[in-house]
């Protein structure tokens, strides 16, 4: 069997400008990063072209160490959308460079439905993420620089701080670090530490963005602390935004590449779904709907992280809907959920996939309180039995529910035909969505919606701390912001060894964070890391370099 790497390059790549031409887009109007990526200028984005095109979002089941392959859904399903004659274009997310040297590897689908160059793309891509970093360090220099000097000093309490520095690296050394030794030239000791990239307050502003004025906007709305007198300190009173928007100015536009069958993708964007709001920047699926007639995006993780954050957040800001919302479930993962080791959950187990289906009957159940049936993808496996497949149809069918064989990984855009067709139908109806929750709700009411009506949680209760944040909030005058819950991607729960559908579970919230900047209230459930570690045996043994300057072993 081929790897990924090795389909991707098998594939005759279409020259850039060549592609910019499938979204009618003057080849004089792009910015080039080499022969096979580029960059798209904002002022192509049209809102009344916006209005027009149809917006499909892909999500998932709870996510398993069996995987589930969203994102090769996603890009499969475009290709196919293709193929039946519609003009489609996929959305993504930019990869992490720590999940690709950590347990996960890359993040630009799989077998015959991949984004390329496939290694650029895993790798350095653009210098979005590296402008990104930069950005959110700047701003941590010129905090400690105004601790430290005593010009224009705000007279910041340094022991409020909770801005961090950022890398894309998983490195759990740098978690928790003090600051500022070596003497009085070398700045004031304090505690601080480091988040993963994907992690940083500004990934998630340069994602809800709509403009450069926007951007800068947002950037000076981060807060940082409090002076020592109590008031309040944002990065506008630092005056940093505008160098900080800066060193965004190229990172803001969405990069167009292709799909291995030529269908046009746009990459933008890469926060974390557990612990951010999981999808591309608003810009990214602006400009592709600007460019095509149906834009197919995914969110990270299961239904009860990434859509819900995609519904509740992405679309409440920037006016979107999805006119369709397809559910990508594999086989291998529901046998995980009903109890089964991820060395078994290859095997054929009809038993473990009847206990293990609750999970999907949960996230279907979840779907349909935003006002959409969803449509299920299964994802097929070469050892997933057709008697399996069948209990799967059979059950979303008794839920009111469609549910289609997906084999995109073998056979491409091929794979997806009746899914595309499905979708083009379902897509001709108008829908509205609803919220799980008001902005005016309480933050404790806003929490207690997300952990009982998605969750399924009995009740919910808020440590001392977490009351503390809740309190300073509302005194900010930003209680009106939208949640972005962070808890694990393991379960539906705040448990991450509950599998399946838990029931009657405390959902404990231990902190509340503030992302005054991107616009969002960050509620903390459990042991969640904002700067991952590498697994014991990372994905960077093996990767390398031939002589000859080809990537090997990235997956």
């Amino acid at each position: 069997m081929k790897t990924d790497l090795e389909i991707a390059r098998e594939y005759t790549m279409l020259h850039i400008r060549d592609m910019a031409a499938k979204v009618d887009v003057c080849k004089d109007n792009i910015e080039y990063y080499g022969k096979y990526k580029a960059k798209l200028p904002l002022n192509l984005i049209n809102e009344e072209k916006v209005k027009a095109s149809k917006l499909i979002l892909v999500t998932a089941i709870t996510p398993t160490p069996a995987g589930e392959g969203k994102t090769t859904v996603s890009i499969g399903l475009a290709q196919a959308l293709n193929r039946i004659g519609k003009k489609a274009t996929v959305v993504l997310r930019e990869p992490s460079l720590g999940p690709v040297f950590g347990i996960k590897g890359g993040a630009t689908g799989g077998g015959y439905a991949q984004v390329v160059p496939m290694e650029d793309i895993n790798l350095h891509f653009t210098g979005d993420f590296a402008a990104i970093e930069k950005a959110h360090n700047l701003l941590s220099a010129i905090i400690d620089n105004n601790i430290q000097n005593k010009k224009n000093n705000l007279c910041l309490d340094p022991r409020t701080v909770r801005w961090s520095r950022v890398m894309d690296m998983n490195d759990r050394s740098l978690r928790n670090i003090v600051i500022g030794l070596g003497g009085i030239s070398s700045g004031i000791p304090r505690e601080s530490g480091f988040k993963i990239t994907a992690a940083s307050e500004i990934m998630a502003i340069l994602c809800m963005s709509s403009s450069i004025k926007d951007l800068k906007e947002r950037l000076g709305n981060i807060f940082i602390g409090y002076t020592f007198e109590k008031k309040p300190i944002f990065a506008r009173d630092l005056k940093a935004n505008g160098a900080m928007a800066a060193l965004l100015k190229e990172a803001i536009k969405p990069n167009l590449v292709q799909t291995t069958e030529g269908t046009p993708a746009i990459i933008h964007g890469g926060p974390f779904a557990n612990i951010a709001q999981g999808t591309n920047t608003i810009i990214g699926t602006k400009m592709g709907m600007s460019l095509s007639d149906i834009v197919v995006t995914e969110a990270g993780f299961g239904a009860d992280l990434g859509a819900e954050k995609f519904i509740d957040i992405k679309c409440r800001e920037s006016g979107l809907r999805p006119n369709a919302i397809v559910l990508v479930a594999t086989v291998r993962a529901l046998r995980y959920h009903g109890g089964v080791s991820v060395k078994d959950s290859g095997i054929e187990n009809l038993d473990a996939l009847k206990c293990g289906i609750e999970n999907l009957e949960k996230h279907i159940e979840n779907i349909k309180l935003f006002g959409i049936n969803p449509i299920v993808a299964i994802n097929k496996f070469a050892n997933d039995s057709e008697q399996e497949i069948d209990f799967i149809k059979n059950f979303c069918e008794n839920h009111g529910v469609k549910a289609f064989t997906c084999e995109v990984w073998a056979k491409g855009g091929e794979g997806a035909i009746e899914l595309a067709q499905e979708v083009e139908r379902y897509i001709q109806v108008k829908k509205e969505i609803n919220f799980i929750y008001e902005k005016e709700d309480t933050i404790e009411d806003k929490v207690k919606k997300i952990a009982t009506k998605l969750y399924g949680a009995k009740k919910v209760e808020f440590s001392t701390k977490a009351s503390s944040d809740i309190k300073k909030i509302n005194e900010l005058g930003l209680a009106g912001l939208p949640i972005c819950m962070a808890k694990t991607q393991k379960s539906i729960s705040d448990d991450p060894n509950l599998r399946g559908k838990p029931k009657d579970f405390t959902f404990k919230v231990r902190e509340v964070e503030i992302s005054s900047g991107a616009g969002f209230i960050i509620p903390i459930s459990g042991e969640i890391m904002l700067m991952p570690g590498l697994p014991e045996i990372p994905s960077s043994e093996n990767i390398d370099i031939d002589d000859d300057g080809n990537i090997i072993g990235l997956f």
